[in-house]
């Protein structure tokens, strides 16, 4: 199968995707199509018009491109980690067999959507927690609904999710990652509160750093993890296969929450949002130079004057590729094809690219 194909099929698997996510908003958005009462009017302004928007809004993750002449050719795909499970360990168009790939495929399918709707949901919390008023150039749903109603929106569709899954091994991984991940937020939350403050401010490099990680591992992480684990889970593969894909997802999640963090300083790749996040202590780049810094200092002065600053971004952008790298051996170390390989290249890469774009603008900028 050349490349060409393998595209076709990422292609095929996303359009699938989108057609279910489209059937799953609809079954439960269909009461708003029939209100006629008070409440039913009621119901749908306060939960299904903001279940729509926020299952609508985009993910923020770079899409393929429509292309003429293949499935959802007329609009962006985003493909999904859980088909690259299936492909990887059942196969690819005419080389599944066996009475129970219908079921399997079913399974996959309703995982995918549970996957989806979990990480809209993520998101609507999220920028809520971090007082984001715009997403990926949209409004966040809490600026147009009002935080009351946001975050229902956002309970609903976790419940919801781990309904439609309906496969107990699926839905007991999503429990599990949907618990790292409010775990994640929490610590991360603490590092604006004074007294963790002021731990990390006392603390030496080392002990801070530690802190990013297991930080970084649950909150971001859990978000490369979570639909991988679910898909494993479902289609029952090995725990070695699990436990090395597991610690992939960690170092994924780690390269991107590095590359979100030094996008801050980087007006090339972080736009509009530079230059933003230095209320908190959660930005990596800072508590690398935090050593020396007065209690009082205020953060983004002190930081931009810093002389380590350059050396400091370009040592952290060559980590993230250099996780982002060793992420890519582990995961092609259990593809069983070379077609596999690929597709998860095609899959991953959306964002990955943007890590070895940091790298080289980093360099170019610091002439170090």
């Amino acid at each position: 199968m050349e490349a060409t194909d393998v595209d076709a099929v990422v292609r095929s698997d996303a359009a699938l995707l989108e057609d279910d996510l489209a059937e799953f908003l609809g079954s439960l958005t269909a009461p708003a199509r029939a209100a006629a009462s008070v409440y039913d009017t009621a119901l749908r302004r306060s939960l299904y018009e903001p279940v729509a928007d926020a299952v609508g809004s985009r993910t923020g993750q770079q899409a393929l491109p429509p292309t003429a002449a293949t499935p959802g050719g007329r609009a962006p795909l985003r493909p999904s980690m859980v088909y690259w499970a299936y492909r990887n360990y059942r196969g690819f168009p005419g080389e599944l067999a066996g009475d129970d790939m219908a079921a399997e495929l079913a399974v996959v399918r309703r995982t995918a959507v549970a996957v989806r709707i979990l990480l809209k949901a993520a998101v609507a919390l999220d920028d809520i927690q971090d007082g984001s008023d715009v997403r990926y150039g949209e409004p966040a749903l809490h600026t147009v609904h009002g935080t009351p109603l946001a975050l229902n929106t956002g309970a609903w569709l976790i419940v919801s999710a781990l309904r439609h899954a309906a496969d107990p091994a699926v839905v007991d991984s999503l429990v599990h990652s949907v618990g790292d991940g409010f775990t994640g937020q929490a610590v991360d939350m603490s590092s604006r509160t004074a007294l963790t403050r002021a731990e990390l401010l006392a603390a030496p490099r080392a002990v801070r750093v530690g802190f990013w990680e297991e930080t970084a591992a649950l909150k971001t992480g859990t978000l490369f993890r979570m639909p991988l684990d679910a898909a494993l889970a479902g289609l029952r593969v090995v725990e070695d296969d699990r436990l090395a894909l597991d610690g992939a997802m960690r170092q994924l999640g780690l390269a991107s929450q590095l590359f979100n963090d030094l996008t801050d300083f980087v007006p090339e790749l972080g736009g509009a949002d530079t230059h933003e996040d230095f209320d908190g202590l959660g930005n990596r780049v800072l508590l690398e130079l935090l050593d020396g810094a007065p209690p009082e200092a205020e953060f983004k002065p002190y930081v931009f004057g810093h002389p380590r600053l350059e050396r400091t971004l370009l040592a952290l952008a060559e980590e993230a590729v250099a996780l982002k790298r060793a992420a890519k051996d582990t995961v092609h170390g259990v593809c069983r094809s070379e077609r596999s390989a690929a597709y998860f290249d095609v899959t991953i890469e959306r964002k990955g690219h943007l890590v070895d774009r940091l790298l080289a603008t980093v360099r170019q900028r610091s002439g170090l």
